[in-house]
């Protein structure tokens, strides 16, 4: 099956996704609401460029490569903005796992 492939990375996406999402709605009950704007809208577009990495990943299409990279670029940035927030736990896990992400990401993106 093609999907299999590339099985670590859509792992690694989806993985990614799911503590985007967690970090989103746990910025969103922090007292600095509004300090943590940026946080949000990365984690969501985050979790949503990693969501559609899995799916075309799955699917072994022919834009695998090119979502990759696109993924591992929304990884990067989403972890250097949550990396500024590193004093919450939820912004630190998210940070590590859009580094390990990105990094499979971009791997893959080498190699698809």
């Amino acid at each position: 099956m093609p999907h299999q492939h590339f099985q670590e990375c859509i792992n690694a996406c989806n993985e990614c996704a799911v503590i985007c999402n967690h970090c989103a709605t746990s910025c969103l009950h922090e007292q600095d609401v509004r300090e943590l704007t940026r946080c949000i809208q990365l984690d969501l577009e985050c979790a949503a460029i990693c969501n559609a990495a899995a799916q075309v990943m799955s699917l072994g299409g022919e834009l695998s490569a090119q979502i990759c990279q696109l993924c591992a670029d929304a990884c990067n940035r989403c972890a250097e903005e949550c990396e500024k927030h590193a004093h919450m736990e939820h912004c630190r896990a998210c940070a590590e796992a859009c580094r390990k992400c990105a990094e499979t990401c971009a791997q893959m993106a080498e190699h698809a």
